[in-house]
């Protein structure tokens, strides 16, 4: 959990992943309500009705995950954390938080890699290529990178500016 002030970086990046929620929300809510009408009204559908809430759900999912990120609110196991001293904890959080983004920088770069492959896979109706969703996947992973890089700087500053460094709450790290 974040008790400091979000960088600009924090706030453009979570200003783009709520847009990025919402759009996706509202259209992949849309399209099926206007199908239904449509079918109801007239008998007919829009044969891509089904393509378009698919190829959006993956973007839905990682501007969802970006945000959980950046408000602290995934899953943590602080335990082993707790049973260490502050200063240590400050050098294994920062770490960890490095070795967290290395970790998604390295997923960004073999997904990267797969965009090439995935290219040449069309969606069945739109024909849309399949690196649109691993593009989503790759971008997520950089933002994640990023929000990580962000917690292993506020951790290493943050017991660093402290005077009472031996007893300040050092961010936790979410595995």
């Amino acid at each position: 959990m974040q008790t400091q002030e979000p960088s600009v970086i924090e706030r453009g990046i979570a200003l783009a992943c709520r847009g990025v929620l919402w759009l996706s929300f509202t259209v992949i809510f849309l399209i099926p309500v206007a199908n239904t009408i449509l079918r109801y009204a007239t008998g007919a559908s829009l044969q891509w009705a089904s393509e378009v809430p698919e190829l959006l759900f993956p973007w839905l999912v990682m501007a969802g995950v970006v945000l959980g990120a950046l408000q602290g609110a995934h899953i943590t196991t602080t335990f082993l954390m707790d049973a260490i001293p502050a200063n240590a904890r400050r050098v294994v959080g920062t770490v960890s938080w490095m070795l967290v983004a290395g970790l998604y920088a390295t997923l960004s770069v073999a997904t990267g890699r797969m965009l090439e492959v995935v290219r040449d896979e069309k969606s069945p109706i739109l024909q849309l290529p399949g690196s649109i969703t691993y593009a989503c996947v790759m971008g997520g992973m950089v933002l994640l990178a990023i929000v990580a890089c962000l917690s292993a700087w506020r951790t290493w500053r943050h017991a660093a500016t402290d005077s009472a460094a031996s007893e300040a709450p050092v961010g936790a790290v979410h595995w």
